[in-house]
């Protein structure tokens, strides 16, 4: 393993991310989106691990995390929020990808592409508008319809306000976000390859 012992900013662009993967084998670059996203469009050399399988074991993956970490999703928050969650679990040395993998891509960095879902984010904007818009125009006939885009409107507040989101987190669990879930022993299996010495 080629050690580098720069230290690096807690958050990382698509460009010193690359750099880093260039110079050295040392960066260990975790996806917490959900596996349907993952499927469909990943950083080369990745490892998935979604959000509820972290939250849930922080301590056990933390324990097979000896290097440095790269958060990675779509955008950031969530990254951010696993970076919290491993923080509490004792495990230093970790980086968020500033902007997630959408950053990356428009950076011109590499990805590989499947066959995935949406991403959660475009899945919450479709589920959300068609619901208000549904609700706009049942109330033309029954007035009080009204109220279910209200309602809306005030869960997407408080989601930006809280940096969280109800409706992704259900959506997250429905069957096609959730195929090819990786068991918590694969997982551990994947982060243990990593460390395995290459022959020279």
């Amino acid at each position: 393993m080629t050690t580098d012992t720069t230290p690096r900013p807690a958050t990382l662009d698509s460009a010193q991310v690359r750099e880093w993967i260039a110079s050295t084998n040392d960066a260990r670059i975790i996806d917490v989106r959900t596996p349907g996203e993952f499927a469909g469009m990943h950083i080369p050399g990745s490892y998935n691990v979604p959000p509820d399988l972290l939250e849930e074991h922080r301590r056990e993956l933390a324990e097979h995390l000896d290097d440095d970490v790269v958060l990675v999703c779509r955008s950031g928050a969530r990254a951010c929020r696993a970076e919290s969650a491993l923080a509490s679990a004792g495990l230093p040395n970790l980086h968020v990808l500033d902007g997630g993998i959408t950053a990356r891509e428009s950076a011109g960095g590499d990805v590989i592409r499947g066959d995935g879902t949406w991403d959660l984010e475009r899945q919450v904007r479709l589920v959300a508008g068609s619901i208000v818009l549904t609700g706009v125009l049942v109330s033309t006939l029954v007035p009080r319809a009204k109220w279910i885009s209200a309602g809306i409107g005030a869960g997407l507040t408080a989601a930006a306000l809280t940096d969280t989101c109800a409706m992704g987190m259900l959506l997250s669990k429905l069957p096609y976000n959730r195929r090819n879930v990786p068991d918590l022993e694969t997982v551990f299996a994947q982060l243990q390859s990593m460390y395995a010495p290459t022959a020279t």
